[in-house]
């Protein structure tokens, strides 16, 4: 690459300007993936600027997933994603280089998960179980389920996570070609399971109150087989369903039933700890409404555990194929599970989790209204933050340090010309320093490429 390209589209000698510079040759094609960038030294004597400073610069795109070190072979322009990434799961990874603060994860605070140390006590010391043809649910975990789920069901199961109950729901459901509705924004990895299984996606905008019921109305006319919706904590918003926004979805759906009966696919990933009262459509529709909790977010992503319940029909299909793969969720597993719903001290653990994420999303919420950001506090543990510029708001918050993710891998449709950008920001993970983090997010949110970058 010609130093002197790179050197004359640098508007501004700060890492800021440096980084938002090289960005925008990535993005306009004259550097392409996989080319090798000048040495530090090299951009910082043509710049007339300290190595730090273009060192920072490079941290800042390294950071936002532009470009990667190779040690002494130099920098260069980060190839595409890992083959083994599904593309939209990809876009949300980026290049997992450290950051100081990284809030574009959308995982838990570890520090807020529950001790695990009481319910491995309670593990059998083999792992047995008596017949492969077992029951694939402790029935003392089953009973716990349902005595809180958010509407009766006929039969339950466990699985190993939200994207596994997801994906098996899907694989029970659709065939190739079906249309299936999802929300816009949208968790990506749901793309990548409807691409998969050649499906194509109709998106339904939502609010601060979940799906908006006219878009539905219209996307039903298409006659999708599935709805795939996120009632609480919805990532990336953080929007969580009302009430009274529930009950006119539900009326919705029955008002076209003369198009077809669409299965309703519930993922409520972050229930354990969202402040809000859980509100499914199987309290309305029972025989085509699949809810599914999972305890990533509040007990540990590690665990891969999710629970799955609806009418007997589709979830005894799910359970009968799961016999032909895994067989069953370990029943270990499931012992852990039911120890931490259970337990006095990790249900108050998870208790104390809900209320700091909920204070935190207030904290940030409040310090970027003051700063002149409209934003409301949300649910669970993200915040969707509107940008002039997604790429140049990325790239400043990296140059200070700070990760946080694009919202167009959220997208579920073109944007509309004129609307606003975003960034998913992982608000449960910022403990302390709220005005100042505040302060360079209200900063970025203002970052244009065109301008400053």
């Amino acid at each position: 690459m010609d130093l002197e390209v790179i050197t004359d589209s640098v508007e501004s000698r700060t890492p800021e300007g440096i980084a938002a510079a090289i960005s925008r040759l990535i993005r306009a094609g004259e550097l392409g993936p996989g080319a090798r960038l000048p040495t530090v030294r090299t951009v910082a004597a043509a710049l007339g600027v300290s190595p730090a400073t273009v060192s920072s610069a490079w941290q800042a795109l390294s950071a936002v997933g532009l470009i990667t070190s190779r040690g002494r072979a130099g920098s260069f322009v980060l190839e595409a994603s890992t083959a083994w990434m599904p593309r939209h799961f990809g876009g949300l990874a980026g290049d997992h280089v450290e950051a100081r603060l990284d809030l574009s994860s959308g995982t838990p605070d570890p520090e807020l998960l529950p001790d695990l140390g009481p319910a491995l006590t309670k593990v059998p010391t083999r792992a047995d179980t008596a017949s492969y043809l077992n029951s694939p649910v402790l029935p003392e975990l089953e009973r716990t389920l349902r005595a809180s789920w958010p509407a009766p069901v006929a039969s339950l199961t466990i699985v190993d996570g939200a994207l596994d109950a997801i994906s098996r729901a899907l694989d029970a459901i659709v065939r190739f070609g079906d249309r299936v509705v999802v929300e816009d924004p949208c968790f990506p990895p749901f793309f990548d399971l409807l691409e998969t299984l050649g499906c194509e996606r109709v998106p339904v905008e939502v609010d601060s109150e979940g799906m908006r019921p006219d878009a539905l109305a219209k996307a039903l006319a298409l006659g999708p087989v599935a709805i795939i919706m996120q009632p609480r904590a919805h990532n990336p918003t953080g929007a969580s369903l009302s009430a009274s926004r529930a009950k006119e979805l539900a009326r919705v759906l029955r008002g076209h039933e003369h198009l077809g009966d669409p299965v309703i696919i519930e993922d409520d990933h972050s229930g354990e700890i969202s402040t809000a009262a859980p509100h499914s459509m199987g309290a309305w529709l029972p025989a085509r409404t699949l809810h599914v909790r999972s305890f990533a977010k509040s007990h540990g992503p590690d665990l891969r555990i999710a629970a799955l319940g609806g009418p007997a029909p589709l979830v005894d299909r799910i359970v009968a194929r799961r016999l032909l793969g895994p067989g069953w969720t370990s029943r270990m597993l499931q012992t852990i599970l039911y120890e931490l719903l259970t337990a006095s001290t990790s249900a108050s653990a998870v208790h104390e989790a809900r209320r700091v994420y909920h204070a935190r999303q207030r904290s940030l919420a409040e310090e970027l209204t003051r700063l002149g950001v409209a934003h409301e506090p949300a649910d669970g543990i993200n915040a969707w933050i509107p940008v002039a510029d997604e790429r140049a708001a990325m790239v400043a918050l990296a140059a200070s340090g700070i990760r946080v993710a694009g919202g167009s891998s959220f997208l579920a449709a073109p944007p509309i010309t004129g609307a606003p950008a975003h960034i998913r920001v992982t608000a449960g993970r910022i403990r302390e320093d709220f005005a100042q983090v505040a302060a360079l997010i209200a900063s970025a949110a203002t970052a244009r490429s065109g301008s400053w970058a």
